[in-house]
């Protein structure tokens, strides 16, 4: 069968499964909201985010240097409070995914980007522990995609090789990057496509 081999998929979180948590437009917006500058924030926001995501600094470091640079009328909790807010559910994935796990046969490991902080609030918030059964995430590991680094680490933290594995992202350069390692990956563009392949490899 298609999937006879497979043990283990792997899956991107933001973009998939969960919008990206803290995107250019969720930022974009708390600049309207909160009356910051977005260009400035949008400088400062690239030069040190990959070092929270890679666990280096905690949220609040990070914001000391993006938003609390200056003075402001709104409190960090506020603005912690609206982050952690801009996260949802993608339609239809998440509660599918759920249900198919309980009976697909294959174990489910997340590889993703992510600062802690950000990364705690959407496993807990949207049970994410109810679909994966570990979380590569960038910040516990100190690695971020598209290093290849972070998926020689999950293989080997699930003890497969590249022909036992498949990988979903919706990012084509991470997808090639995997490839590389001659992982089986598939570019996730909609509910259904992915769907439907998750279902040719159980069948």
């Amino acid at each position: 069968m298609k999937g006879s081999k497979i043990k283990v998929l792997f899956f991107d979180v933001g973009g998939v499964l969960l919008n990206n948590g803290w995107g250019h437009q969720s930022r974009k917006l708390a600049a309207e909201q909160f009356g910051l500058h977005y260009e400035e924030m949008e400088v400062l926001h690239n030069f040190i985010f990959n070092v929270y995501e890679i666990g280096k600094i905690t949220l609040d470091d990070y914001l000391d240097t993006v938003v609390f640079n200056h003075p402001r009328t709104f409190t960090r909790q506020e603005f912690k409070d609206f982050i952690f807010s801009q996260s949802v559910a993608l339609p239809d994935f998440l509660p599918w995914l759920k249900e198919w796990k309980r009976t697909c046969g294959f174990r489910v490991i997340s590889i993703n980007n992510e600062g802690r902080e950000i990364n705690n609030y959407r496993i807990q918030n949207f049970g994410l522990h109810d679909c994966f059964d570990a979380f590569i995430s960038s910040c516990e590991v100190g690695m971020r995609k598209p290093d290849p680094g972070i998926f020689s680490l999950a293989m080997g933290i699930a003890q497969v090789t590249p022909e036992e594995c498949i990988y979903f992202d919706d990012r084509q350069m991470i997808i090639q990057t995997a490839q590389q390692l001659g992982i089986r990956s598939y570019h996730h563009q909609d509910f259904l496509t992915t769907k439907q392949i998750l279902e040719e490899y159980r069948s």
